[in-house]
């Protein structure tokens, strides 16, 4: 007789996420979204004070003029700082990040990683291709074709947040993954594409630094005031030897251990993320913004767009390549790795998230910027590029996720639902005996008070019909 053989369960894509999990999304989106939304106030601001008439002139003394020590190459415009300095905190939190989704979260598991990385590959090779095939069709310049590539989850979500529209946990942990990968992606572009010339003198000192902080770690010291100092002479040195200075900040947070030991309620890395997060969403990444996305919208310049070859790639790179790629990248993985969508979700919605991915902005300008900065009305053209394809994927995604609303609003709800009062969502203790324990208390309190109130209703009537009664019998009297 043949041998048994053990079919393994079939992998469900977008599944429910364990607690730990859904904790840790929850919390990290929720300063996200806070951000996306002062990151959109501060790129409306931008286009405001660039194209009042009466403000263009302040904008641009403002933007350009220099503030550092020249002695040290750090005497740079506040353009400048923005792009290179304040971006260099948001890459930290993009290192720690993935350092956390590679120790401890979805990239720990090979085959939960097949998923996001996949899909982010497809979504930023895409892009890239459609962007370069714009251009060689149309003779334009193929600098930019990394434009296109990068997602931004702060903007993604503020737009969440401004069409009132709550993703299923599922499929906005894919996003969030989605986004640390391409990120990482976007850190070895700008490191291995944006990099001239080397001085490897301040190279090898940052590497100097970097090994300083990595040991410092390991031996457990703590203090601000030892890290930050270190930190701003690691990016001095990272920015001075040519590679693009937020490198610094990516090697820095991947430094972080990012796993609990015994007695840890949080991780350092997981700790400082939390310090840090909220000064990177809510300062660093709007101030780049205000002073990145000042650009010429008059109706000539926004046709513009449409018609250059450059820019054309861009929009249809961020419109078309991502919403493709990431479809693409995540059927053809569920396909061949033969595994099945949650129940509760179609390829509708992911085609949704896929083109709410659309919407590149914060590192799609920075590489704009470092892919034409010999150029500056080009420059210019590409970021009005990026705002028109970030706003055409952002009402595209609008659309397609609002004619599902009602669907998430709903696993929202019940993924949230606690009715045994226990802190956590009943989903995640159904299985238990505890939770049908407290569940049963609880009815039986509900059925005590509506024990209660019955027979109180009941008492009520017989003496109603007790009062009623008595006066029939006076009024038979006196007849």
């Amino acid at each position: 007789m043949a041998a048994s053989r053990t079919t393994a369960p079939a992998r469900t894509v977008f599944a429910r996420l364990s607690l730990p999990e859904r904790n840790f999304v929850a919390d990290a989106l929720r300063t996200e979204t806070v951000g996306g939304v002062l990151l959109l106030v501060a790129a409306i601001a931008a286009l405001v004070w660039a194209n009042i008439p009466a403000l263009h002139d302040s904008y641009e003394t403002v933007g350009h003029f220099h503030i550092g020590p020249e002695a040290l190459g750090l005497n740079l415009s506040i353009e400048h700082w923005a792009a290179d300095g304040l971006l260099a905190i948001f890459f930290f939190v993009a290192g720690i990040e993935l350092k956390r989704e590679l120790v401890a979260g979805d990239l720990r598991d090979p085959k939960a990683a097949v998923l996001p990385v996949v899909a982010a590959l497809c979504g930023m090779a895409v892009p890239a291709l459609v962007y370069m095939l714009t251009n060689v069709s149309g003779g334009g310049s193929s600098a930019g074709w990394a434009v296109p590539t990068a997602t931004d989850i702060a903007f993604a979500l503020a737009v969440l947040a401004v069409i009132g529209t709550s993703l299923p946990s599922a499929l906005r942990a894919f996003l969030l993954t989605l986004a640390v990968v391409d990120d990482l992606f976007a850190i070895l572009i700008i490191a291995i594409f944006f990099t001239d010339q080397i001085d490897f003198a301040a190279l090898g000192g940052a590497a100097v630094g970097l090994g300083v902080f990595w040991l410092l770690l390991r031996k457990g010291v703590r203090g601000w005031y030892v890290y930050v100092p270190l930190a701003l002479v690691i990016w001095a040195l990272m920015y001075n030897s040519g590679v693009h200075a937020t490198i610094a900040g990516v090697a820095m947070g991947l430094m972080l251990r990012c796993t609990r030991r015994e007695g840890e309620e949080h991780s350092p890395g997981e700790h400082i993320e939390h310090l840090v997060r909220p000064l990177s969403a809510g300062l660093a990444v709007p101030l780049f913004a205000l002073f990145s996305a000042g650009v010429a919208v008059s109706g000539g310049a926004l046709g513009d767009v449409f018609v250059q070859p450059e820019t054309l790639g861009v929009i249809l790179g961020l419109v078309v390549g991502k919403t493709i790629g990431i479809f693409g990248g995540t059927w053809l993985t569920a396909r061949f790795t033969k595994a099945s969508l949650s129940d509760d979700l179609e390829w509708a919605d992911v085609f949704a998230v896929a083109t709410l991915a659309g919407i590149g902005f914060t590192v799609s300008l920075l590489i704009g910027e470092l892919a034409f900065g010999g150029d500056a009305t080009l420059t210019d053209e590409v970021k009005a590029a990026v705002l028109m394809g970030s706003l055409i994927a952002a009402i595209l995604a609008t659309v397609l996720l609002k004619i599902r609303n009602t669907k998430y609003r709903a696993m929202v709800e019940a993924e949230e639902r606690d009715e045994d009062e226990s802190g956590i969502p009943d989903i995640y203790e159904e299985d238990t005996p505890e939770y049908h324990l407290r569940m049963a208390a609880i009815h039986d309190r509900k059925a005590a008070e509506h024990r209660r109130i019955a027979e109180e209703q009941v008492a009520a009537r017989h003496a109603l019909a007790e009062v009623a009664g008595g006066a029939g019998e006076e009024e038979q009297r006196r007849a």
